[in-house]
């Protein structure tokens, strides 16, 4: 089945944008992970900020609440911290890649590489408590916490924001999942990349697994929308997905190939990033 989403532009981009967001500008803001960039759109115009280190594989943006964007560099071993205007700055990590703002105004990131995730505050300061088995992508819960894919793990992991970790073990074996967002039930909804499957999760740990009709699809990255439904790109299948909280899935076909992160702006539609070179535009309605 198909979606009555209907794709508005698509936006042709010098590079391959792998995450985006919507900055404090009002900007779309994305990364370019094979140029080792990040770039920033709005009004038909296009600007790119070339980093420190090309082939540091920029992946995850998030907007701090200090007025910039904050985005990991998976292969250069750094967080990054672009302003409004393109000013960079970085500190060294260990292959950082998940990334949010908490509901305490630190910014959470995952450290993919070393099994860590790591809570930078607003004083600079830096604690970490170890995850194993390779944390992925990182959200604030409706609860406070902050929820995490446990990719190698195969399981979803909770932090307070004291640290305190706990584990919930997935139903699939290999699910592989990796984007992670709250959803408007006071649950986690979760991509699950190798299983080929949209995940949910309620306070308590309780997993509920939705397989996708194309299993191959490799799901990705996932956010709620702005009607209630739950939208993921498709990674291998080049599509958009919709999951209602009943579990009916729909799909939009994407130009070009290899759609990662998303995100919805203030006017309610979902930008997509298509590592094929575009971002587009989709009206959820």
């Amino acid at each position: 089945m198909r979606t009555l989403a209907e794709i508005v532009q698509v936006v042709d981009v010098p590079g391959a944008p792998y995450g985006v967001t919507v900055g404090p500008d009002g900007a779309l803001w994305f990364t370019l992970v094979t140029q080792g960039a990040v770039g920033r759109y709005v009004a038909g115009d296009i600007r790119t900020f070339p980093l420190e280190q090309a082939d540091g594989q920029p992946t995850v943006i998030v907007a701090g609440t200090d007025d910039a964007l904050w985005f990991t560099e998976f292969n250069g071993g750094r967080l990054g911290r672009i302003t409004t205007e393109g000013a960079v700055t970085s500190r060294g990590m260990d292959g950082p890649y998940g990334a949010c703002v908490g509901s305490d105004g630190a910014l959470w990131l995952t450290e993919l590489q070393a099994g860590r995730v790591a809570r930078l505050a607003v004083d600079g300061t830096i604690t970490r408590v170890e995850v194993d088995g390779m944390p992925s992508m990182i959200t604030p819960g409706p609860d406070g916490a902050l929820w995490l894919t446990v990719n190698q793990g195969n399981a979803i992991a909770r932090v307070d924001t004291d640290l305190a970790l706990r584990v919930h073990p997935l139903l699939t074996p290999a699910a592989g999942p990796v984007g992670i967002t709250a959803g408007p039930d006071d649950a986690l909804w979760f991509a699950e990349i190798g299983a080929g499957a949209i995940g949910r999760i309620d306070l308590d740990g309780a997993v509920t697994e939705f397989a996708l009709p194309d299993t191959g699809a490799r799901p990705h990255a996932i956010v709620a929308g702005p009607d209630g439904a739950l939208w993921f790109t498709e990674w291998a299948g080049g599509r958009l997905g919709r999951i209602t909280l009943d579990g009916e899935i729909t799909h939009l076909d994407l130009p070009g190939a290899e759609p990662h992160g998303l995100t919805v702006d203030p006017a309610g539609f979902i930008w997509v990033a298509m590592e094929s070179g575009a971002l587009v535009q989709v009206s959820p309605s």
